[in-house]
């Protein structure tokens, strides 16, 4: 069998083609199945099955529209109770695409109706593609489900459930398994991932804490302990898997494209504004939020999910008509396309500027700002850069204008300059009459 592994930059998601003679199978896809496609056409082969590990809570599957498309089944846990046409796969059930023969382990524990899916090719190559349940140097979080939307179940148990998987469901698996996960480091779906993107089974079991000799307790109050905030969408995007999500192509051809505003008439709108903090600054929308996009390494996805609720309404200011499929495509990726309202660029009148903090006038002079760290609950508790800072995680911070001091003119800072850009945006609509400044990247030199 031949294992390609695609990968989503912006939300750390991996996905899995595997050919074994003319036949392929997929595992987890990303919800654009145009790769997958090419991929098949490139090696003439026809795709027989898509493996679901479970209900993802980051991404938006393209598995329905793949099965729709090209007639291959669906395998995916009973326990998901999916609401798209499927075969069951759970312990003991097994099927042959091409030479390859595919098996299921049932492994709750991120979730409960996570399965592992185990492949084996006509010389006894193992691979395992283990979802959210085992990463490379860690294990899946079980806190996401609390929040699933119609799924919900309890953290602590899910921790339980994952102690007897780790402890009890791969060790007859042999050390040379190559391990290929749903996630790596940059995805909140769990907390120390590595930035490897495979590795053995055998190197796991020596390296990877869940495998230590670890009691119950102890394995749980770990497992539970410092966890990533949760984003708004994750439940949201729990139940569009369930049920299998619209045709991409189909749904993003809905927002309007208005070219060149020169009159928003928005005041009353959620306005999301993803160009360069630079561009934003010099001329941007009144009461906008500057979720920047400019490249793969900005985790716009994430964040748009963070800020922006789970069906409320918003527009998109992109920097150019270039700009346009790609944002349609990241946003969709979250399942955020039908509650985009319109995609806008700006013309050369000027809406609103914001001004620019001097670094010289900041350093040696910290009492006379408010200061508001917007980094994650997580973040803070491994220190302050700033003694006087306020914490505001930036998820929070559209609900927390009773928080925010203006007595003060206020700067907002991150851990390295993206978020801030953000923080800074949102709190300017939240308070009058008080200069917000972004410190920006300038923050690496206060760090201790």
């Amino acid at each position: 069998m031949k294992v390609i592994q695609f990968e989503d930059k912006p939300l750390a998601h991996y996905s899995y083609a595997i050919i074994s003679g003319n036949e392929m199978a997929l595992v987890d896809p990303a919800r654009d199945p145009k790769p997958y496609y090419q991929l098949a056409e490139k090696h003439k082969a026809k795709i027989k099955a898509v493996f679901e590990t479970h209900p993802h809570a980051d991404f938006v599957s393209s598995h329905l529209q793949i099965h729709k498309e090209t007639s291959a089944t669906i395998y995916v846990s009973r326990l998901v109770g999916a609401n798209y046409p499927h075969e069951a796969f759970d312990d003991g059930n097994s099927v042959t695409i091409g030479k390859t023969i595919f098996s299921a382990i049932n492994s709750p524990g991120h979730s409960p109706d996570s399965i592992t899916v185990i492949a084996v090719d006509e010389e006894n190559n193992h691979a395992m593609f283990s979802g959210d349940t085992l990463f490379i140097g860690d294990v899946g979080r079980p806190d996401l489900r609390e929040k699933a939307g119609n799924m919900k179940a309890k953290r602590e148990e899910l921790a339980q459930s994952m102690y007897h998987t780790m402890q009890h469901k791969f060790n007859y698996l042999p050390n040379a398994t190559i391990v290929y996960p749903a996630h790596g480091a940059g995805s909140l779906c769990g907390k120390n991932m590595s930035t490897d993107s495979q590795s053995t089974l055998g190197r796991e079991r020596k390296e990877n804490w869940a495998f230590k000799n670890l009691t119950e307790e102890q394995f749980v109050n770990h497992i539970l302990k410092d966890q990533p905030f949760i984003p708004s969408y994750f439940g949201f995007n729990v139940d569009i898997n369930k049920n299998g999500a619209e045709n991409l192509q189909t749904s993003i051809a809905k927002p309007i494209f208005k070219f060149k505003i020169d009159n928003s008439n928005l005041e009353n709108a959620l306005v999301v504004d993803t160009r360069p903090k630079e561009e934003f600054n010099n001329n941007h929308i009144p009461n906008s939020i500057n979720i920047i996009a400019e490249t793969d390494d900005d985790k716009f996805e994430t964040w748009l999910g963070s800020i922006v609720n789970p069906e409320e309404s918003f527009y998109l200011v992109i920097t150019s008509i270039d700009n346009r499929d790609d944002m349609l495509n990241r946003v969709a990726k979250i399942g955020y396309e039908k509650q985009l309202q319109g995609i806008i660029t700006l013309d050369a009148v000027n809406f609103e500027q914001s001004e620019e903090l001097k670094p010289n006038e900041f350093e040696g002079h910290l009492e006379n700002y408010t200061i508001i760290d917007i980094r994650n609950k997580s973040e803070v508790e491994e220190g302050k850069f700033f003694e006087t800072a306020i914490s505001i995680p930036l998820n929070e911070l559209r609900e927390s204008k009773a928080q925010i001091p203006t007595n003060k003119p206020i700067v907002v800072h991150c851990a390295g300059g993206y978020r801030s850009a953000a923080g800074r945006s949102i709190i300017s609509n939240l308070v009058e009459n008080v200069p917000v400044y972004d410190l920006g990247d300038e923050v690496t030199k206060f760090k201790k």
